[in-house]
């Protein structure tokens, strides 16, 4: 059975883009562009990984990791944040919230796709 990802991210074509690699590399894919959408669709369908972009609307990438490390339901949860603000300060925010790994934007299909492969079987450590 196909690992589910869910796709949180605003910008069609990034989404148009991701959601064609990451089906062609096995995925079965679900998308929310919206923040607060996104994190009940966590909690109520339980991906299998979370691709996540930092700026949402209504609620953005660090407050939903922030709420997902905090519900046993999603604690585990694998998490790849993607962002435009590459910034030494963003990552670290993103690592001290919970994200497993993290990537800026513009990036490789090949990274992406390794990524969320080595997120697939869970948190790594």
């Amino acid at each position: 059975m196909a690992k589910r990802v869910l796709l949180a991210e605003d910008e069609p074509n990034i989404v148009e883009s991701l959601t064609f690699l990451l089906e062609r590399a096995g995925f079965e894919i679900m998308v929310e562009s919206n923040g607060r959408q996104a994190l009940e669709t966590v909690l109520q369908d339980s991906p299998d990984v979370l691709v996540l972009d930092v700026m949402l609307p209504e609620l953005d990438g660090y407050e939903i990791l922030r709420r997902l490390r905090g519900d046993p339901r999603s604690a585990n949860l694998p998490v790849l944040m993607l962002t435009a603000k590459g910034q030494r300060e963003n990552r670290e925010t993103a690592l001290e919230y919970g994200a497993d790994l993290f990537i800026t934007k513009p990036f490789s299909n090949a990274e992406i796709i390794e990524a969320v492969k080595q997120l697939e079987n869970g948190r790594p450590g």
